[in-house]
């Protein structure tokens, strides 16, 4: 039986605010196998990590991200909002995938080169839908990828050719056990997001994917250990 990919979304928010390196380092600590995490520009070009465009649900500023610089952010948020060089150094060894809400093509180069400066090409791999991954690509041809899909359509077979995804990343209502056989024949793994109750991980699990990134890590540990006992 192959080992399913716990995922934690956004580290560990039930225990700490989301996207913080409190966060990430809580959720490795519960086991977790990968940590997802929102990364997007301040406005002098400093991939952070965030996943709304503004400060106000998580830190109570009605700011945008992109008109404030890093120094901006880290006053406001009394540097709770990590640089992405930050998360990598505070997390060694361990993987993260980075989603990148809305990148340009710019923002996806600078993101990959803050990955391969800080030495972490090897354990970093990226999702998001179909155009910010052709960034992507086109910045790192080795990047590991997620490809995001939201449709039940089938993602066309140039789109693969193009950007050679490693994983096909589903919300979890839209997979079924033909749809995950299929992927699975086609040579690609199965991701999916973002459950969060016990039933939906346990079906998940018996659809046999591959990754599951979900908000209550802790559970879903649980229950691939039990699993893997049946």
């Amino acid at each position: 039986m192959q080992t399913l990919t716990a995922v934690a979304h956004r580290g560990d928010p039930y225990r700490a605010r989301e996207n913080t390196l409190p966060s990430l380092r809580s959720a490795f600590a519960a086991g977790a196998d990968a940590v997802e995490t929102d990364v997007r520009l301040t406005r002098d070009g400093v991939p952070v990590l965030l996943h709304d465009e503004t400060l106000s649900r998580l830190w109570g500023h009605d700011r945008p991200l992109a008109q404030l610089s890093a120094a901006e952010v880290r006053g406001l948020t009394g540097g709770g909002v990590p640089t992405l060089a930050e998360a990598l150094a505070a997390t060694p060894g361990r993987r993260l995938l980075l989603d990148l809400p809305g990148a340009s093509a710019q923002a996806a180069r600078t993101v990959v080169g803050t990955v391969h400066d800080c030495g972490a090409a090897e354990r970093v791999s990226y999702c998001a839908g179909p155009r910010t991954m052709a960034r992507v690509r086109e910045a790192d041809p080795a990047a590991e990828l997620a490809l995001t899909w939201t449709t039940l359509a089938p993602v066309r077979p140039a789109v693969i050719e193009e950007l050679r995804p490693r994983w096909l990343n589903y919300r979890f209502g839209l997979l079924s056990r033909d749809l995950v056989a299929r992927i699975h024949r086609d040579g690609l793994l199965v991701s999916a997001w973002t459950p969060d109750t016990r039933r939906t991980m346990r079906r998940l699990l018996d659809l046999g994917v591959d990754a599951i990134t979900t908000n209550r890590v802790d559970v879903l540990l649980t229950l691939r250990t039990q699993a893997a006992r049946t």
